[in-house]
């Protein structure tokens, strides 16, 4: 778990008859991650496609786009299938033809449609004006304009313009139609040019003989009569989705293949009669797939692992012209079939090496970056931490049901693996929120009737709880602090023991000195409750502090581990180390800080609607009673609200309104606050300490058959 499958590096040599053979066997098999040739190697060229490839490509592009213009999905698919050659040949070639020819059609009627949308757009201030359109075209004289604007100031202009002998407007609202006659002096568009200046827009005249009525119902009509023919041609093309898809599928599935088996040969090497490629696997699958190439091959292809890569960042990596070929075998040289040899050294792929439980927790991970093979994988601490944290900091049996509710829609619902695993992860959250809450005694923010085992301090009488998971977020921080810091210490024992030391165990030293002292007797700047609440106030521990001689030895370790840190790192990496100690730690207790929050958000908002009193030192909600019934049962007792479901009709509707919109916030800062919260303690405090991540994502050559079955 906290390390990557093994993998081993695989070469196989051959001559060039037998590289389909090989390609097909490494595509059946999809476990070797191949590595591109980069041309090390004197001789040997980057190997050819495979004949057909460019055709198979051509096709493989006129599928997807068929498939994307009849909006193909995987559900259409139907029972998986073998397309033949002859398939692609005829049904193909019939399916795309009427495909197409639907598609332009469809094409050219939304384009006539945009069309006469316009005209219809435009039509409308013609309508509203109320003028035959054959009066408003064709003078030889006259000079017509129609527009909208400020009809005042268009006559103002028209009346005051030197070239127009005479004029007149007509209109409506704003719409209006000017009819200049220019002087005898003048000529051309002499309305226009009065008008030129205002902010008028401008309405070209359809030259029709009809009405503008008339002619907005023509343009209707055709546009009703398109849209009917947009639909037929929709219903043709849904009727060829239903009939093709599952052809389509399999078709761009069998071409898929293809090209990827035929391009292959662009990541080998090759000479003018033999080749090599090399990729990696997980150790446990070469005999496996070694014998399936035997199988298929025989003795016609030699097949090698070069190389069992070591966790170590420290790894042997075979030199150019000589490879291990297998345990007890280091340095035999592996010999080409053009007597050369040769091997390339780049890095493993990483294959994350979780249980399924664990395995969506990768997704958090992977949002930072992957793991690198060398270093150790956080994923089942964050499987751990993450939901602890974020229970711990919600801790309400009914947030925690939806919460783990809108998990399980997210991870059944969607083939998206990555939000899927966000499901998952948010399922375990949720039920770690549920486990909390059934301890705090909590259902959205109500109390539950029992007495719960922990409390969140809110109260006065139990403020000493809120006290208690200050401390408890500290305790936290070490442990995970530590873990971290033990993980680099780990990573940096491939360097040696003394750096380890230096770079790693300086700093825990300095990190658990520091609080060790914090934590002993005599009790000097710290605070008394760090000694009481383990000690019977709240929680009966019996803990009231370490012996002093445990503090002496944490005040001793301080300077030890800036010393070790000063040698290993200089004056920063001990500056850095002392001044984390401190605040890492102390950043952890925004997870008692969020306690209060979240259940105080909660209780304010129960506060609104039901109303509550303060009695000794405890909150009580106004459950069946009003504020002065409450006052008369409990003397003493002071209202902190008298509730909106005590205020009438319009308060238990504006109160419900309150509830459900209150307990929404609450639900959203716990993924937006509580969420974050946690998961910045993850990236920023916790794999600071040990993570670099830049893994190689795993890739086997291969494609999973989903639509076809083996031809």
């Amino acid at each position: 778990m906290l390390r990557p499958e093994r993998m081993s590096k695989v070469s196989v040599t051959g001559t060039k008859n037998v590289v389909r053979d090989v390609i097909e066997v490494t595509h059946d098999q999809r476990v070797v991650h191949l590595s591109d040739y980069g041309g090390e190697f004197e001789g040997f060229d980057t190997g050819s496609p495979l004949a057909g490839a460019d055709g198979a490509s051509e096709t493989l592009v006129t599928v997807r786009s068929l498939i994307n213009i009849l909006d193909v999905t995987g559900e259409d698919a139907g029972p998986a299938r073998i397309v033949t050659d002859e398939a692609l040949e005829e049904e193909f070639e019939s399916v795309r033809r009427a495909v197409n020819d639907l598609d332009d059609h469809r094409e050219s009627v939304v384009a006539a449609l945009e069309t006469f949308d316009q005209r219809i757009e435009e039509a409308q201030p013609f309508v509203e004006l109320g003028i035959d359109l054959d009066l408003l075209w064709g003078y030889d004289s006259l000079d017509v304009v129609v527009g909208t604007g400020d009809v005042a100031e268009v006559e103002a202009a028209l009346a005051d313009a030197d070239d127009v002998a005479s004029s007149e407007v007509f209109s409506e609202g704003d719409t209006f139609a000017a009819f200049a006659y220019p002087t005898e002096a003048a000529a051309g568009d002499v309305a226009s040019a009065a008008l030129a200046g205002l902010d008028v827009e401008r309405h070209e005249v359809p030259e029709v003989d009809r009405t503008a009525g008339e002619y907005l119902e023509v343009l209707e009509n055709r546009t009703e009569k398109l849209r009917e023919t947009l639909d037929g041609i929709e219903e043709g093309l849904r009727d060829l989705r239903l009939e093709h898809a599952g052809f389509l599928l399999a078709a761009e599935e069998k071409l898929t293949i293809e090209v990827e088996k035929a391009e292959a040969p662009l990541r080998f090497a090759t000479t003018e009669h033999a080749f090599f490629a090399e990729g990696w696997l997980p150790t446990s699958d070469y005999e496996a797939y070694a014998s399936a190439l035997r199988d298929a091959v025989g003795d016609r292809v030699e097949v090698e692992e070069l190389e069992r890569a070591d966790f170590s960042e420290e790894r042997d990596v075979p030199a150019a012209g000589f490879a291990p070929a297998g345990e007890g075998v280091e340095g035999e040289e592996r010999a080409l079939t053009d007597g050369g040899s040769g091997a390339t050294a780049d890095e493993p792929p990483v294959v994350q090496n979780n249980p399924w439980f664990v395995k969506p927790f990768e997704v958090l991970v992977q949002a930072i970056n992957r793991p690198n093979y060398h270093e150790i994988d956080p994923t089942i601490v964050l499987f751990f931490t993450f939901p602890l944290f974020f229970g711990f900091m919600i801790g309400d049996v009914g947030y925690g049901v939806v919460y783990a509710l809108v998990g399980y829609a997210l991870y059944s619902r969607f083939d998206s693996e990555a939000i899927a695993s966000l499901g998952f992860v948010a399922m375990v959250a949720g039920a770690a929120t549920v486990v909390f809450g059934l301890l705090y005694g909590e259902f959205f923010g109500v109390f539950l009737p029992y007495e719960p085992v922990l409390s969140r301090g809110l109260e006065p009488s139990l403020a000493d709880w809120a006290e208690l998971w200050l401390l408890g977020s500290v305790l936290a921080a070490l442990v995970h602090l530590t873990v971290g810091y033990v993980f680099d210490f780990v990573k940096q024992l491939d360097h040696g023991v003394r750096a380890a030391v230096l770079e790693s165990g300086s700093l825990v030293v300095v990190m658990l000195g520091i609080w060790l002292w914090v934590f002993s007797l005599p009790r000097s700047i710290q605070p008394a409750w760090l000694f009481t609440v383990l000690d019977g106030n709240p929680a009966p521990l019996g803990f009231a502090g370490f012996p002093p001689v445990a503090g002496a030895v944490g005040l001793w370790g301080i300077p030890i581990g800036l010393v070790l840190a000063y040698v290993g790192g200089g004056g920063i990496e001990a500056y850095e180390g002392l001044v984390n100690s401190i605040t890492h730690v102390l950043s952890y207790t925004r997870l008692g800080a969020e306690v209060l929050a979240e259940g105080g958000i909660a209780f304010v908002v129960n506060l609104l609607f039901f109303g509550a009193y303060s009695h000794e030192g405890e909150y009580h909600y106004l459950f069946g009673q009003t504020a002065s019934a409450a006052l008369a049962h409990h003397p003493g007792a002071s209202i902190m609200f008298p509730g909106l479901m005590h205020a009438g009709v319009a308060g238990v509707l504006g109160g419900i309104v309150v509830l459900l919109f209150g307990h929404l916030l609450v639900l959203a800062l716990g993924v937006t606050s509580a969420g974050m919260q946690a998961i910045r303690l993850e990236y920023v405090e916790f794999f600071g300490k040990f993570y670099e991540g830049g893994g190689k994502k795993y890739r086997p050559f291969g494609h999973p058959r989903t639509y076809t079955t083996q031809d």
